[in-house]
């Protein structure tokens, strides 16, 4: 897992081949406008979609985690809290969904406050726990990138 504001992103590129091309998407001008929905950047192997949401509290949902994608959560505009756990310490709440790439687990995990210019980015090893809140909920648009673990 990875937690940092994009002004960063660069260092981040060497990590995955669609890195690049998944952090210069983020970073184009005009990007805040991108609508809501599904946004082919190089076919199934790399993909934004575009999400607008309240965030729910934290004790509501479930660890979810993928095979086939890493995901880069970003920020456009709002805040929300995001769940971390390792995977291997989890227990399996939902029988992993192969056609869907997503499996959900029940476990302890640790939140951080994501705010407006900030991403995380979920390995296939990493469960996670998104678009949540602790006081009240907040607005939220953000940008999920699915990257394909092997492009």
């Amino acid at each position: 897992m990875i937690i940092d504001t994009l002004a960063n992103c660069r260092r981040y590129e060497s990590l995955h081949p669609l890195f690049k091309t998944a952090f210069a998407f983020l970073t184009r001008p005009g990007c805040d406008a991108t609508p809501v929905g599904r946004l082919e950047l190089d076919g199934t192997r790399l993909f934004a979609l575009t999400q607008t949401y309240e965030t729910k509290p934290i004790s509501e949902g479930k660890l979810e985690a993928h095979r086939k994608y890493i995901d880069i959560q970003f920020i456009l505009d709002g805040e929300e809290f995001m769940g971390y756990a390792p995977l291997q310490n989890q227990a399996e709440a939902v029988p992993f969904d192969a056609a869907k790439d997503l499996g959900f687990y029940d476990g302890e995990a640790w939140f951080t406050l994501l705010r407006k210019g900030m991403f995380a980015v979920f390995f296939p090893e990493d469960a996670h726990l998104p678009g949540r809140h602790t006081q009240k909920p907040s607005s939220v648009k953000k940008i999920v990138l699915k990257v394909a673990v092997s492009p």
